[in-house]
């Protein structure tokens, strides 16, 4: 048996069980503890595949920077146009 537990004992578990809550309220319980554990599942499972299926974004390219053998150029025409 699972957890070490015997038959005998499980039945004892069970009649003490019955015997505290009754058997109107023992069904109801049943259901209540399987709905929170599927839910639960669910939601752990649901994190998961968020997980996985979350891809890491690139990076945000930056604007291109003016080259600087243009600039220079630009710099030394105008500078050939002041002087002559």
């Amino acid at each position: 048996m699972p957890f070490g537990i015997s038959i005998w004992e499980l039945l004892i578990l069970l009649v003490v069980l019955l015997l505290i809550f009754g058997a109107k309220r023992l069904p109801e319980m049943g259901k209540s503890l399987g709905k929170g554990m599927r839910e639960f599942k669910e939601g752990v499972t649901g994190v998961e595949e968020s997980v996985r299926t979350t891809t890491p974004t690139p990076p945000a390219e930056l604007p291109a920077a003016p080259s600087e053998p243009a600039a220079s150029a630009q710099a030394t025409e105008t500078e050939r146009e002041t002087v002559s």
